[in-house]
């Protein structure tokens, strides 16, 4: 272990102090009951488990029933997933670890199947041939093209962003530390953000400020429930999966960070998702001279990492903190052993979504 570890050092983030600068990213693990989307006591041990992470992004985590485009995926929208929620944020908290609830709404990557009589709703009408949902059949579940979409209309936008804003005081009822908007990955935000998904032509299509314009509002209407202090942002600047292909999006993150940064979130977390795919290689490199000083509070990195790209990144100021997925997934004790220079559990696809126990909860601390 290096004299001063940078991924060991304290940091504070907005209305919370954090004991180390490796996060556990939000990771989609489908253990939670279906339809009704309720934490499990097998996701109390999981997550108990990562504690001495500096701080969890829990799975991304439905904001209303038309939000699911994944069947067993957990909510946050009803009292009955509230109180499920609070053995698991109560399980980290007595762990010494803090936890924040990732507010997700899938848009068009959905299938009517998951909310019946309700077709998915996006920015725009636009059909999505790369788009899949995962549904459930009988007790399985399996792969879906999803269903074509239909626009928001003002109204329903208005609404979407009070789904929002009430999950996010359910979240700090349910015992969360604070929220993450999660704006990345081709979801409904950033469905709004792409002009390619996004042909509207009123206050939330066509230009830069119209196209951030949801997403915008959606932190202001959580921020003035549960503070912005409690709040991170996560965006995934050159995504290119789920039908999203922006040919030029540095314009609209750059003004998306620099609105961020004037309403002094938490953080800023910037994602990497291309390398979730087998042999993709690093972008962050791009992510970061795209995005290059316009966010003047934390910042978390998260794409593709080991320790040393970790501690260099930190170290240089690119990153306040590091989010690591895969890795977290598999060793549940990972700063230590990041610390340590110890090696690190290979994590098993084949376990990644549903199941039990194997590949969830029995992954070994180093003894």
């Amino acid at each position: 272990m290096p004299d001063n570890d940078p991924l060991l050092t304290p940091l504070t983030l907005g209305a919370i102090e954090v004991p180390n600068r490796v996060f556990m990213a939000p990771l989609t693990r489908s253990r939670a009951t279906d339809p009704d989307g309720l934490a499990t006591p097998l996701m109390t041990t999981y997550y108990s488990q990562r504690a001495t992470a500096g701080l969890i992004i829990s799975e991304a985590t439905n904001i209303s029933e038309i939000a699911r485009g994944y069947a067993w995926t957990p909510g946050i929208y009803s009292a009955e997933q509230v109180a499920s929620w609070q053995p698991v944020t109560a399980a980290v908290h007595a762990a010494g670890g803090r936890i924040f609830c990732q507010l997700w709404h899938t848009g068009r990557v959905s299938h009517e199947s998951l909310h019946p009589g309700s077709p998915p709703v996006s920015s725009s009408s636009l059909e999505c041939e790369q788009c899949q949902a995962f549904i459930r059949v009988g007790d399985r579940g399996q792969r879906a093209a999803a269903t074509p979409p239909r626009a928001l209309s003002a109204v329903e936008i208005a609404a979407t962003i009070e789904d929002y804003a009430a999950a996010a005081v359910n979240a700090i009822t349910a015992g969360f530390d604070g929220v993450e908007v999660h704006g990345a990955n081709g979801y409904l935000l950033q469905q709004f953000i792409s002009p390619n998904v996004n042909n509207r032509d009123d206050r939330y299509g066509g230009s830069t400020a119209n196209r951030a314009r949801l997403l915008l509002e959606v932190v202001d209407a959580v921020a003035a429930e549960v503070g912005g202090g409690r709040v991170g942002v996560r965006i995934s600047p050159v995504f290119g999966f789920s039908g999203i292909a922006d040919p030029d999006p540095g314009p609209v993150h750059r003004y998306i960070a620099a609105a961020l940064s004037d309403r002094a979130i938490a953080f800023l977390h910037l994602a990497d998702t291309g390398t979730m795919a087998p042999g993709a290689q690093p972008r962050m490199d791009e992510i970061l001279a795209l995005m290059q000083g316009t966010f003047g509070g934390p910042v978390v990195l998260n794409g593709g990492y080991d320790v040393e790209r970790a501690r260099r990144d930190i170290a240089r100021g690119e990153a306040s903190a590091i989010a690591f997925g895969r890795a977290f997934l598999a060793n549940p004790d990972l700063p230590a052993r990041l610390a340590a220079g110890y090696p690190l559990n290979p994590p098993d696809p084949r376990t990644f979504y549903g199941g039990a126990e194997t590949g969830y909860t029995d992954y070994p601390s180093w003894s």
